[in-house]
């Protein structure tokens, strides 16, 4: 292959295995030109220049996301209940109560959920079950034509299958209904990919895609926050129908973003068609090599530990050294796990991620 290949090329031939002259260079984690608010008492228009001074490639954090409504749609806005110091506590429009701190790492938190019953899903319903039109930007047309001739890959969005419903009910509270009301769990599920279905039907009608993003979340160190059983009987049926309309409107790649230890979540979805994962936590004690040895058409994004930026140079070149095993294994894309917190100063993210660029540009997979 003579031709050069841009960004998108390269995304997508290197999570599905095809020919690949090197990995693509991303961010991964934050916006276009996404900085901490800790990095700009020096820097103070940072914002603006972020991306090109670390010669991050792609849009976005690497890939864009087509500008839909793929949650709620249409509710009103959120109430200020009480301000207690710094932290602002904020009701929104299907009931959920939760906090909210501005310039710190973990900003907000969920005191209370909205759905505990089918008497409140009765009345978060309308938010979801909506005219697929509301969902979709009125420049659509500009927006298709704008995406035509893009030299970078595109998402359609998926608010997950546990992931969805899990903001609505929390963990602990879908727990229970796996157990109290499993027809109300399989009917909101359902209905959400009901409305992804719709919703991605229309938009491909004009724009072409690279992948599908499910965010779903449902992990931690110790593994998958459900039960084999469980995900067999409420998220694969949902996952076979997300890959049947990615394969059939020719869509590459399937995505899932979940933190925590996915090694064995990652066999389940892979069972059902998801052909990339990440970020693959380090902390959580993920293991990229294994699992690409045991999954030989996953692709992975990731797995690089992000905490090693608080801990100097020593320790981030000791990390690095993963990068090129990590883009040997095929199929893989590395970078940090995750978005840093603000213990890691602008400095050593740039050393960071300059290097791991170095290391890109000069390892070929």
């Amino acid at each position: 292959m003579s031709a050069q290949l841009n960004s998108r090329e390269r995304f997508v031939r290197t999570l599905t295995g095809q020919f690949v002259d090197r990995v693509p260079f991303m961010r991964m984690f934050g916006s276009a030109n996404y900085a901490l608010p800790s990095w700009l008492s020096e820097r103070p228009n940072l914002p603006v220049y972020m991306d090109r001074l670390l010669m991050f490639e792609g849009a976005n954090r690497g890939w864009a996301v087509f500008p839909a409504e793929f949650k709620l749609c249409g509710m009103p806005p959120d109430v200020l209940v009480r301000e207690e110091g710094d932290i602002h506590i904020y009701r929104n429009g299907i009931g959920e109560v939760r906090t909210w701190v501005r310039d710190k790492d973990y900003h907000s938190g969920v005191l209370e959920y909205a759905m505990k019953d089918r008497n409140d899903w009765d009345r978060i319903r309308p938010y979801v079950v909506t005219d697929v039109e509301k969902r979709i930007p009125k420049d659509y047309k500009e927006l298709a034509e704008f995406y035509k001739n893009r030299d970078y890959p595109l998402q359609l969005t998926c608010g997950g299958v546990y992931g969805f419903i899990r903001k609505l009910a929390g963990d602990e509270g879908l727990g229970y209904l796996f157990y109290d009301d499993p027809e109300l769990v399989t009917e909101i599920i359902t209905a959400y990919i009901d409305v992804c279905l719709e919703l991605w039907e229309r938009l491909c009608d004009k724009v072409e895609f690279d992948l599908i993003e499910c965010w779903e979340d449902m992990a931690y160190k110790c593994g998958c926050l459900i039960s084999p059983a469980h995900y067999m009987q409420f998220l694969a049926p949902q996952y076979r129908r997300i890959r049947s309309f990615a394969d059939a409107h020719h869509i590459p790649i399937v995505l899932v973003d979940s933190d925590g230890n996915t090694d064995k979540l990652a066999e389940l979805m892979y069972a059902q068609g998801v052909n990339a994962m990440y970020p693959f936590e380090v902390l959580a004690g993920c293991d990229p090599k294994a699992l690409r040895e045991k999954l030989p058409f996953m692709g992975g994004i990731g797995g690089l530990d992000k905490d090693c930026m608080s801990r100097g140079k020593k320790e981030m070149d000791r990390e690095l050294e993963k990068a090129e095993m990590l883009i040997k294994l095929g199929r893989f894309i590395p970078g940090p796990d995750h978005m840093v917190l603000s213990n890691v100063c602008f400095d050593n993210y740039r050393y960071f991620m300059g290097r791991l660029r170095e290391i890109i540009l000069t390892t070929k997979p």
